[in-house]
């Protein structure tokens, strides 16, 4: 496969993927990281993807304004963390502690410890969830894994082994709560079915809520940056 295009000015990188199963050229834009994907079919011409990725050139830059800024974490900035924003303030040790309104980060490298500090948390809120929901519908699971993913918040395997995004503890803590729901009901039903939904249901009538701040404000998760 050719590598990517770069369209316009300032340029805009356009990754292509071909794909078995599509019957026409398709171009999405991701919100989690604002790259931009164009498939078409096994046998579609690559001038004719480039052609239509430069026709919609337009388009992409109008959703690319519409996406948040890159948040780098810095002393004096902020970070969501459990629903509400916390100040990033500069302190002795190597710790990381939260008082009040603020994250008190030692050392050097802030983002690094940031982001160790969040995973850390997030696997505490985590796992008793998982063991929670799991418990009232009488169903064992595996392994619990976790990963800064782009594009799902978490999965279950037909194993068992159940994965999530440690950004989710920067959400507040009752749509952590309905994701873990969300992936234990997998091991009920390994599909979307409306069986499923109602596994869910049972386990979380109000989850529609917590689903759609997701799909409000998920992509700001994403794009803080805990590296330089």
């Amino acid at each position: 496969m050719a590598g990517p295009v770069f369209i316009g000015t300032p340029p805009i990188e356009v990754r292509f993927k071909r794909n078995p199963r599509a019957k026409r050229l398709t171009l999405r834009l991701s919100r989690t990281d604002g790259k931009a994907t164009l498939t078409m079919p096994a046998r579609a011409p690559l001038r004719e993807a480039e052609a239509f990725a430069r026709k919609q050139e337009g388009w992409l830059r109008a959703q690319l304004s519409k996406l948040p800024d890159v948040t780098p974490l810095i002393h004096g900035g902020t970070i969501p963390y459990q629903g509400r924003e916390l100040e990033i303030e500069a302190a002795a040790g190597k710790s990381v502690r939260i008082e009040n309104d603020r994250i008190l980060v030692g050392g050097p490298h802030a983002g690094a410890r940031l982001q160790a500090f969040i995973k850390t948390q997030a696997r505490n809120a985590l796992v008793p969830a998982v063991e929670k929901y799991a418990a009232r519908i009488e169903r064992p699971f595996n392994r619990i894994t976790l990963r800064d993913t782009r594009s799902r918040w978490g999965s279950c395997s037909a194993e068992g082994n159940l994965m999530f995004s440690w950004r989710l503890v920067m959400a507040p803590p009752v749509v952590l709560e309905y994701v873990a729901a969300h992936e234990v009901a997998h091991l009920v039903e390994m599909n979307h079915s409306q069986d499923f939904w109602d596994v869910v249901h049972f386990l979380m009538p109000e989850y529609q809520n917590h689903r759609n701040w997701l799909r409000q404000n998920g992509a700001k998760l994403h794009v803080i940056k805990f590296s330089t």
